[in-house]
């Protein structure tokens, strides 16, 4: 890992910088695009892959890759960061992630390896960067994008949800340790989102990693799972919220001077916050079912 301490000292950028991840599409994608039409941010729009940056570039944001997946790049990517902008990064915002649908007995440790890879330890990285950064500035913003599956249970949802659980605890405890300094912590908790990708992708990431021909929940996967997945219906979900509406709340985290630990953007990602609190278990498990689980 590189020295901050070597960046720490030259010229500070005129606008607040701001590193966002998982710029290709979706959350990260429209992050990137409102904060540099919003003005007063330098954005560092970062993708997996380099072709995904020069589309960014293309459109005029700086762009780089950025593979939560690969460590050598995550340090590649934040010293290109840093050293752009002098070491006075502002912010960071952690978006990328997948999803791999598929019922928990049906997970290999392959298949958990390569999802926390990206959902939880690359962005714990990234984040270690970014603090060691902010610590010698004084200040600066760490916004992780989670999920409602931060803190309940989806069925067939179970590694993406132990992701977000992780990632919750993670960021807590995080905020939690930085509370006397001037660095702020923020959760995002989009819930469903009009235009992401996560659906189609997650039926991508389920063949890969699923072995569903010889599941016990095979007629679920072919005849119920996979044709919701490839569904680009909007009207799935009757709190389902467009782009902005994660966009108000990014901002919030970004510039208030009192940033919320979090941000619920959909009503959905709101009540399964205090069913968790005020239903029985046994409740919330039959909600979740009736949702997900097969009919």
């Amino acid at each position: 890992m590189f020295d901050v301490a070597d960046l720490a000292g030259g010229t500070t950028c005129n606008m607040r910088t701001i590193l966002i991840t998982g710029c290709s599409s979706g959350i990260g994608l429209e992050a990137a695009r409102s904060l540099k039409r919003r003005g007063g941010w330098r954005v560092f729009a970062t993708c997996r892959s380099e072709q995904d940056c020069h589309a960014r570039r293309e459109e005029g944001l700086e762009s780089f890759t950025l593979d939560y997946a690969d460590q050598e790049s995550i340090d590649a990517a934040m010293m290109e960061a840093l050293s752009r902008c002098d070491g006075d990064l502002a912010a960071v915002f952690n978006n990328g992630a997948f999803a791999l649908p598929g019922a928990v007995e049906d997970l290999s440790r392959e298949a958990l390896d390569a999802i926390f890879q990206v959902n939880l330890y690359g962005p714990h990285e990234v984040a270690r960067h970014a603090v060691r950064a902010m610590r010698a500035r004084g200040r600066g913003r760490i916004v992780n994008c989670s999920s409602a599956a931060g803190f309940t249970a989806l069925p067939f949802g179970g590694a993406y949800t132990a992701t977000k659980h992780a990632m919750e605890g993670l960021t807590d405890s995080m905020r939690i340790e930085l509370r006397k300094t001037a660095i702020k912590v923020s959760l995002i908790e989009p819930g469903p989102i009009r235009g992401t990708s996560i659906y189609v992708k997650g039926r991508v990431q389920h063949e890969r990693w699923i072995d569903s021909g010889r599941s016990v929940w095979r007629e679920h996967y072919e005849e119920q799972m996979k044709p919701r997945l490839s569904s680009s219906d909007p009207a799935r979900d009757p709190f389902e919220r467009g782009m902005r509406a994660v966009m108000s709340q990014l901002i919030h985290a970004l510039e208030s001077p009192r940033p919320r630990a979090r941000y619920f953007v959909t009503g959905t990602a709101r009540l399964a916050w205090w069913f968790r609190f005020l239903l029985p278990t046994a409740v919330n498990d039959a909600m979740a079912a009736r949702q997900f689980g097969p009919h």
